[in-house]
């Protein structure tokens, strides 16, 4: 069976992915300056590697399997299974985006405006292929960093990664229009996934990694309620659906428990004491599968 070659990517994504390695249950040591990662599973060997790189090696089968952002995957245009996308980013849940900005006093308005103008991005190939959707013939260059700092003196805009457009607001940018939203994906190597042991590991690790995902945020909360005041505590619950309502021993009596974002809880648990809940218990959640 041997083992899974598995791409952690290495920067702004690296501390959200190994924290959902270990929410979805597996013990990763990483020593300083180490590239290898040791997991408590011999089937699954752990590489850091940059993010770009990923799609790559996974496409060459140098790896099985890695994490890597929809951004990488178009821009390196590789042939990949796409196993499970994935909400998450390096400030939590959610996706982002490469935007088009130019200084705040730039003339240009909209996409058309740049014709015949010049862009500086990490994302070429994927700007490119913007530009051309929009009609718009314009020179785009790599640029190897510090892209928010080169317009207006030497570029016209920029297309830049922004969660929350803080860093673009600091250099004094603002935003034309939105090239690009992305999210971090499990991909396999085509070979590998038609390789049934490996298409099954690779497969059984996306269900884990979407579960601890999900759980990111989340809260378990159980309650004991009489009777009497059941259907009053249940109205106050979220995803009444998903309630899970059981029968106590003493007679007349039930415990509830549901899973609920933790910011709900702060507001709902006075709400359910008043309501006639007791013995209510909050617990953090490590995974969440749907």
């Amino acid at each position: 069976m041997g083992n899974i070659r598995f791409g952690v990517p290495k920067g702004s994504l690296e501390k959200m992915s190994l924290d959902l390695f270990k929410r979805a249950g597996y013990r990763i040591n990483k020593e300083e300056r180490a590239y290898n990662l040791s997991i408590d599973d011999n089937e699954i060997e752990l590489m850091l590697i940059r993010t770009q790189e990923i799609p790559i090696y996974v496409a060459k089968g140098v790896l099985d399997a890695g994490l890597a952002g929809n951004d990488w995957i178009m821009e390196r245009k590789v042939e990949v299974k796409r196993v499970k996308e994935l909400f998450y980013s390096k400030q939590g849940l959610g996706r982002v985006r490469w935007v088009l900005a130019v200084p705040v006093e730039s003339p240009i308005k909209k996409v058309e405006d740049l014709e015949g103008k010049r862009l500086a991005t990490e994302l070429v190939e994927v700007t490119r292929d913007y530009l051309k959707r929009k009609g718009v013939k314009a020179e785009v260059e790599f640029s190897w960093g510090a892209t928010e700092v080169k317009p207006p003196r030497l570029v016209d805009a920029i297309v830049e990664l922004t969660e929350t457009g803080r860093s673009l607001r600091a250099n004094n940018l603002r935003i034309v229009d939105t090239v690009l939203e992305s999210t971090t994906w499990l991909i396999a190597n085509l070979s590998s996934w038609n390789d049934p042991w490996k298409r099954r590991k690779i497969g059984n690790l996306g269900i884990l990694l979407e579960g601890a995902v999900n759980g990111l945020g989340k809260v378990g909360l159980k309650l004991n309620v009489s009777q009497k005041n059941f259907k009053r505590v249940l109205s106050l619950l979220p995803a009444l659906r998903r309630s899970t309502v059981s029968q106590l021993a003493e007679k007349g009596w039930f415990a509830v428990e549901t899973v609920l974002d933790e910011l709900e809880a702060r507001e709902l648990i006075p709400k359910l004491k008043e309501a006639g809940g007791e013995g209510i218990v909050e617990y953090p959640l490590n995974k969440v599968v749907y």
